[in-house]
């Protein structure tokens, strides 16, 4: 085998690899909010579930992007870690499409007299056009993945053919070493398939290769098909090393994910070869025949039926397996949470990304959709901070009179929770930056940047509302610990009403990041932003008057107006978070 050939099968499988990468990607650009948005609504039962986990893998070509999407729902609350089980069903049988797409692109003259790269030349002609039209540029990308599927595939077909594996005595005496009818063969190419996988980092090239070898009669048919249940096994061992980094329910579904592909090896292993020889009846192909009970023609066409039966028996092999699975779901969700322990941390005081998880991202425009939800999160954490300070304040005008007691450590201890959640909203704004950073170096639509752009907004000013919580409980600790004179009750009104004010203010705008924004009324945020601003000026000028007639010291004073002052900016920054998400500037703000 000359270095040439060696070349050109590694290089149509990188034509076959990114050609698969590229379609896939092309799709979720032209259909992902589409399709996440029926993946959150038609996931009522185990059954619908299934069913749409099998209707979105198969229009995005990827069941990663579906695990990575149903992963999401879950940690959002969304979906039950039940129904996302049934999804990852489904997404198995929606992923053997691609098998179906390799067997007719690998078929070539011996099963259809018609030469499918023809259709690669097509593709590349009309989606170069549409790519430089711009407006249709995602289905031109499409069509130039299908395009370079194709042509990787045929190249792949054509070397094989040139290389006449079935008379390569090295070749064939290798697959005659293995006793046909033991099981420990069975054993050792299902072993041979996962390692292989889990090498290649991709199940569809380890297809293609067995394509190859048993559609030019190199490989039996058994040991064909036990490479490609180690495939099954081995792109789940990927996705489960890959989720070690990730979350708890991320890694609750990666395990579902195996025990499902390892469960239904484990019993097609009793029924092998009977179950087996049923797909090869359906497709019409003769197990029996043999090289030399034949002519050469007649020998080629029936094993170019093979790859036929490697896309049927994948397809059959899921579809029973998720019809036996299926009424098991309860079960496996409490296995796999049983295996997987939520960590004893308290959640809000441990800082982790709960829905960035860079081990299982695979594709930009699913990645942003992370990205929104740990945003979310975001948002909702400093909401609960600025809680935190409003109780702080509470404790202050209740327990100046006992500060050696245990309410002054209630108040340190509150303080320190303040102090952490600092330190938390600093390290997740630069973790949701350097991941939207690594998001934005791929391929990209002009939405998705657009996106991105507004995120890196967000989260800033999110950050920034951080600092105002923290600020304005350094100020009331540092009026708790000086012997300063208290606050009077009407001061007190006063800065509870701006609070309340702001309160709204943040209410709003976590309404805004938890739902969709035609939905969201921007005239609310501008009427409270407004609220705030005329109450802070009357205040101020209110203050003046105060000191001047002796109502209380300047230097109270001094603090009171601190936390106003303090209020009104955490405002502003809320008013800027919902101008990034609404991609608009509130007039008169």
């Amino acid at each position: 085998m000359s270095i040439w050939i060696i070349f050109k099968l590694l290089g149509s499988l990188a034509l076959l690899m990114f050609g698969m990468k590229a379609m896939s990607e092309a799709l979720q650009k032209m259909a992902g909010p589409q399709l996440r948005h029926v993946l959150g609504a038609m996931t009522t039962n185990r059954f619908t579930g299934m069913l749409t986990g099998t209707v979105v893998t198969a229009s995005v070509q990827s069941s990663t992007a579906t695990t990575v999407m149903t992963v999401s729902f879950v940690n959002a609350g969304l979906l039950t870690l039940a129904q996302a089980i049934s999804v990852i069903m489904g997404a198995n049988i929606g992923t053997t499409l691609t098998a179906w797409i390799m067997a007719v692109g690998t078929s070539g003259s011996q099963v259809s007299p018609f030469d499918i790269s023809i259709v690669s030349y097509i593709g590349f002609f009309v989606g170069i056009v549409l790519i430089y039209m711009k407006k249709h540029r995602y289905i031109g990308d499409f069509l130039f993945g299908i395009g370079l599927l194709l042509l990787g595939l045929t190249t792949l077909k054509a070397t094989g053919m040139s290389m006449d594996l079935a008379n390569n005595e090295t070749i064939t005496s290798f697959f005659k070493s293995f006793d046909p009818d033991s099981f420990l063969t069975t054993l050792v190419f299902l072993l041979l398939g996962g390692v292989m996988t889990f090498c290649v980092q991709s199940s569809a090239a380890v297809m293609a290769i067995t394509m190859l070898l048993c559609s030019t009669g190199a490989m039996p048919i058994y040991q064909g098909i036990a490479l490609v249940l180690g495939e099954n096994i081995g792109t789940t061992v990927t996705s489960n090393l890959a989720a070690l980094s990730a979350n708890t329910q991320a890694r609750r579904a990666a395990l579902a994910h195996m025990f499902f592909n390892v469960f239904g090896v484990l019993w097609i292993l009793f029924v092998f070869r009977y179950f087996i020889d049923m797909v090869c009846g359906w497709v019409d192909y003769d197990v029996e025949m043999t090289k030399e009970s034949v002519n050469d023609v007649a020998f080629l066409a029936n094993a170019g039926k093979l790859n036929f039966v490697l896309a049927a028996f994948h397809t059959t092999f899921n579809v029973v397996n998720t019809a036996i699975l299926i009424w098991f779901i309860p079960q496996i969700e409490k296995f796999v949470c049983w295996v997987i322990k939520p960590k004893k941390v308290d959640e809000e005081e441990d800082f982790r990304l709960h829905f960035i998880t860079a081990g299982i991202m695979k594709t930009p425009e699913l990645s942003v959709f992370e990205a929104q939800k740990e945003i979310q999160a975001f948002a909702d954490r400093m909401q609960r901070m600025f809680d935190m300070v409003r109780e702080l304040l509470v404790l202050s005008s209740t327990n100046t009179a006992n500060k050696k007691g245990s309410q002054n450590k209630d108040f340190n201890k509150l303080f320190s929770r303040i102090e952490k959640y600092e330190d938390i909203s600093d390290n997740m704004e630069l973790e949701i930056a350097k991941y939207l950073d690594q998001v934005s170096d791929a391929h990209l639509s002009d939405e998705t940047k657009a996106k991105i752009r507004a995120m890196l907004r967000e989260i800033s000013e999110l950050e920034s509302i951080g600092d105002s919580c923290y600020n304005l409980a350094r100020t009331i600790n540092r009026k708790y610990s000086s012997k300063q004179e208290h606050f009077n009750d009407q001061q007190y009104d006063n800065i509870h009403q701006m609070m309340d004010l702001t309160e709204s203010a943040l209410t709003q705008m976590n309404e805004l990041m938890s739902g969709r924004k035609e939905s969201f009324d921007v005239n609310r945020t501008f009427n409270t932003e407004n609220e705030i601003n005329n109450f802070r000026n009357q205040l101020k000028s209110q203050n003046i008057s105060d000191v001047n007639n002796h109502k209380y010291t300047y230097a109270v004073g001094t603090v009171y107006m601190d936390i106003i002052n303090e209020c009104e900016k955490l405002g502003d920054y809320v008013v800027n978070v919902v101008e990034a998400r609404m991609g608009t500037r509130l007039k008169g703000v």
